[in-house]
């Protein structure tokens, strides 16, 4: 068995997420404490007791999501899970990835994610951006729609097959909308995202991170990844960086990640990370690829008992 681990981007987060185990689990809680640390923010708090618009504000949902995929991915190391082959995350997820990898410090991670989440939204001020959400349509069919309304629209996302999120200008993607409409779309809603995630007007930010990243100590993981921009792994430190470039302003390429894992012949995933985000999308992509979360304790438990322990063969 291939095993391979997926990490969750912003959207996985939840008042009251991993309840059972912040109570039950040390190595949990100290996570979140270690994460409180390095940016001076009550995570904590905002979990357990919200505010949920504070949650979700993208400075602190990138420090939280990460928080809680390496909270996650502590706790299945000391229970003996284990170790995947590959790992792949969804747009924040991928700085979990590299945490989890063994590329990336983890308060040097939540210190980047932090900054990752403000200098995006500080890119394009509040209210002027959005994303949008189109069901029902080809990837070619969305990416014609945006080319064809005035403005910066373009596909962010491409999540499943159907499933394609667009971010840009806020009229802009309001134009596109109604052109995947005409086009039959069975659904084009705006999200409430108050960034517009993975657009050309995100590379002002990717420039101030790549800033951010060089002052950080960043080498090759010990578990590859595959990334986000172009479905592939990295084969040297200077590769890896472009890639985390380009994936701020350019699509993330999820289809092709999920295709590449099991093309290198993982057949089992643990989605390690709050909710259950990535196993709608996967079952979308490779239908036979199996998802299990490891979010709660009982989740946990039979992952574990499925997936064996680092010293069998999986």
């Amino acid at each position: 068995m291939g095993l391979g681990f997926v990490f969750p981007g912003q959207g996985a987060q939840s008042v009251g997420m991993l309840a059972d185990l912040l109570e039950s689990e040390p190595v949990v809680r100290a996570c979140f404490e270690e994460a409180e640390q390095a940016i001076g923010e009550p995570l904590l708090k905002y979990i357990s007791e919200g505010p949920e618009a504070r949650l979700n504000e993208t400075e602190i949902t990138q420090p939280v999501v990460l928080t809680a995929s390496v909270a996650l991915w502590r706790l299945w190391q000391q229970r003996g899970g284990a170790i995947p082959e590959l790992l792949a995350g969804h747009s924040l997820g991928e700085y979990s990835a590299l945490v989890c990898g063994g590329a990336l410090d983890f308060a040097d991670g939540v210190e980047l994610v932090n900054l990752r989440g403000q200098y995006m939204q500080q890119a394009v001020p509040l209210g002027e951006g959005a994303v949008a959400a189109i069901l029902g349509l080809t990837d070619e069919q969305v990416q014609q729609c945006c080319a064809a309304v005035e403005g910066v629209v373009t596909p962010a996302n491409y999540n499943a097959p159907g499933q394609v999120a667009i971010a840009g200008s806020m009229d802009a993607v309001n134009l596109a909308i109604d052109a995947c409409k005409e086009a039959g779309a069975k659904r084009a809603v705006m999200l409430t995202l108050s960034v517009p995630v993975h657009c050309p007007l995100m590379e002002p930010a990717g420039e101030r991170l790549l800033l951010a990243i060089e002052g950080k100590s960043l080498q090759m993981p010990q578990i590859p990844i595959v990334h986000n921009a172009d479905g592939k792994v990295a084969v040297n430190i200077g590769d890896l960086k472009e890639k985390l470039l380009a994936q701020v302003a350019q699509p993330v390429l999820w289809v092709d990640c999920v295709q590449a894992m099991s093309g290198h012949g993982v057949n089992q995933l643990v989605e390690c990370g709050p909710g259950k985000v990535l196993a709608g999308l996967i079952k979308r992509i490779e239908r036979k690829l199996p998802v299990v979360g490891i979010d709660s304790s009982a989740a946990l438990g039979a992952a574990l008992e499925s997936l064996g322990s680092a010293g069998e063969k999986v």
